[in-house]
């Protein structure tokens, strides 16, 4: 069993949302060809749509979906990569939108596996960076929210892939122990 806690009103993610498109608009704006956006999904698809129509420079889409949560809550150590781009990365600006960096293993193998491609740069946005179990080197250049710790949903987050259509965002407090 567990209940929902609203962290982040509806109102709050799209403030949010449009200040980081602000900000990657301003980075990306100079450069002269599209840049590619890469939806991580199932997770970053409702960000990635609201991201989109924040920027106003030329980019091109592309999706990609790994795995490494499954049903459960605690982040598995494999990644798989059950569905890759469809273009070329050779010599294009990429930017990876995700829902949420958590440990940063599955932004950290994308990003090298971008990078192998030859992209001529390679940047990540988030909606969340969380720090509680941050492990690998990697950072978000964007971020809309921060947070320590806590299971969150909506927006895209789930929970046994249930809550993603909450237009806020919300920590999922258990009271029993999810199985692992």
């Amino acid at each position: 069993m567990h209940r929902l806690e609203l962290i982040f009103t509806p109102e709050q993610v799209r403030d949010q949302v449009a200040r980081v498109g602000g900000e990657i608009s301003r980075s990306y704006g100079t450069v002269s060809e599209s840049v590619v956006l890469v939806c991580v999904l199932k997770g970053a698809f409702v960000f990635f749509a609201d991201l989109i129509r924040q920027l106003d420079f030329h980019t091109e889409i592309e999706f990609v979906r790994l795995a490494s949560y499954g049903s459960g809550t605690a982040p598995s150590q494999e990644i798989s990569f059950s569905q890759d781009v469809e273009t070329s990365l050779r010599g294009k600006h990429v930017l990876i939108v995700e829902d949420i960096v958590d440990t940063g293993h599955t932004v950290d193998y994308l990003g090298r596996q971008f990078q192998a491609r030859g992209t001529a740069s390679l940047g990540v946005c988030s909606l969340i960076h969380k720090l509680e179990r941050h492990e690998a080197g990697f950072v978000p250049d964007f971020t809309c929210f921060t947070v320590n710790s806590g299971f969150l949903v909506g927006c895209g987050l789930d929970y046994a892939e249930s809550y993603r259509g909450l237009s806020g965002i919300h920590e999922v407090h258990f009271t029993q122990q999810p199985e692992r």
